[in-house]
């Protein structure tokens, strides 16, 4: 189950004053669909604007310091990082976020709240599999002095490094594997903090207007200010938490070992960057399964290509236009003289090869078998075919129509009769056997 989505099963309010702009702010929480994301919804403002988790909100701006910001357009929320790492580290993927300002509560200066607020809501777990990136390569940042590198792991792992030129913040090194555990125990609870040398500072420049002693550690020559750690590492943990959070802005799950030395959220966010790019190269490379769930009788070839992983000229299904999940299904294939077979295979007198006719409905039946819940995260493969009859020639300008029953199915195989026509009168028909393999064979190694 781990894999899979989850969202809240109860919505819940939670207010409370921004740390930096001192407002006071309602944030209402609300469970979301499947595949919806994480949105953000200012409902303050006209229109009631939206802003979803994904690269393009992530706010690069070197003025907005001291903190993470989300936009869209001209609309920011601000301050979103502890938010966003509770998020992280319960593993919620689908969620509506009203908020009625520009900027999250502050709380208690950590995760802490957020997560027992969710943890009370309850959890739901979501019949949609969670779509993560597993880092292929290394990924480095580094300025002046500060460095970031992510490596290539099967789990979320954190080692930072902090060493401040502070007598009560010298060097502290803390490393953990993320899971909901190690989180909720290690990380939620660790609070932001500031040297007191700088709080006058922040104030100038128009920060900290919601700080105070019980939510923000001040750190003096003689130790923290009118409060107690939590942990005697609390600074390295609590910079672990942003960098959670900071990266949870992609909106999706990594996997991999990040190497943090003195990092801050400008280089979190050069990281979530470069992560982005590597996913999109790798992604361009790769065939990605995404479960398919019709809402209504029609696929189109966009949907069409999430399930299955042949792509043009190789793609002979145009759209599927009546389906049966894991049943039967009806699909389409438009033949026009600009299909690629044409040039060679009776190019005077163009016939479409009988032997397509049998991939395009084969391709037919793959959208029918792989919409099967049971068959979700595979691709299936051609293992026999039988009791092949062709009925007629098919010629561009024709319309192929294709109709799949599955007769017999299987955890490993199954079997599928379908027939193609055009105009009402049998093209081609065949039986036909699939096996089904992990999607992941697909990809490059």
């Amino acid at each position: 189950m781990k894999n899979q989505q989850k969202t809240i099963i109860n919505p819940f309010t939670l207010s409370g004053v921004g740390l930096h702009k001192g407002v006071h702010v309602n944030v209402h929480f609300k469970p979301a669909l499947a595949n919806e994301g994480i949105r953000f919804v200012r409902v303050d403002l006209p229109q009631k604007p939206v802003i979803k988790l994904d690269e393009e909100c992530v706010v690069t701006d070197p003025n907005v310091t001291r903190c993470t910001a989300i936009s869209h357009g001209d609309v920011m929320i601000v301050t979103v990082e502890h938010l966003t790492s509770v998020l992280c580290g319960l593993g919620i993927d689908n969620l509506t976020i009203e908020i009625d300002g520009d900027e999250l509560p502050g709380l208690d200066g950590s995760g802490l709240e957020y997560f027992n607020a969710f943890k009370k809501a309850g959890i739901q777990v979501q019949e949609a599999p969670r779509n993560g990136f597993r880092i292929q390569e290394p990924i480095g940042v580094a300025h002046n002095g500060s460095s970031l590198l992510i490596t290539p792991a099967d789990d979320f792992k954190i080692s930072y490094t902090l060493n401040y030129d502070h007598p009560n913040l010298k060097s502290q090194f803390f490393s953990t594997v993320l899971n909901g555990n190690t989180f909720e125990k290690e990380i939620v609870a660790c609070r932001t903090f500031v040297l007191e040398s700088e709080a006058n500072d922040l104030v100038a420049q128009g920060l900290g207007k919601g700080a105070n002693y019980n939510n923000t550690l001040v750190v003096g020559h003689n130790g923290v200010v009118k409060n107690k750690l939590r942990f005697e590492d609390e600074f390295v943990r609590h910079k672990i938490l942003d960098c959670i959070g900071d990266l949870y802005l992609l909106g999706f799950p990594i996997y991999g070992h990040v190497f943090a030395t003195k990092s801050g959220h400008a280089l979190n966010r050069q990281l979530l960057k470069k992560i982005a790019e590597q996913k999109r190269k790798y992604e361009s490379q790769s065939f990605i399964y995404q479960p398919f769930i019709p809402q209504g009788k029609d696929i189109d070839v966009g949907q069409i290509m999430k399930i299955l992983p042949h792509r043009y000229p190789f793609l002979l299904v145009d759209k599927v236009i009546e389906i049966e999940m894991g049943k039967r299904a009806i699909g389409i294939k438009n033949v026009t003289i600009n299909d690629n077979f044409f040039q060679g295979h009776f190019p005077t007198r163009p016939i479409m090869p009988g032997v397509l006719m049998v991939e395009a409905m084969a391709q037919t039946a793959g959208v029918v078998v792989l919409t099967n819940p049971d068959h979700h995260g595979k691709v299936a493969f051609f293992m026999a075919v039988d009791n092949v009859k062709f009925r007629r020639v098919v010629v561009p300008g024709d319309q192929l129509v294709m109709e799949v029953e599955v007769i017999r199915d299987r955890s490993r195989t199954t079997q599928v009769k379908g027939t193609a026509k055009v105009d009402g009168e049998v093209a081609a028909e065949a039986e036909m056997v699939f096996s089904f393999i992990e999607a992941d064979y697909l990809n490059p190694q």
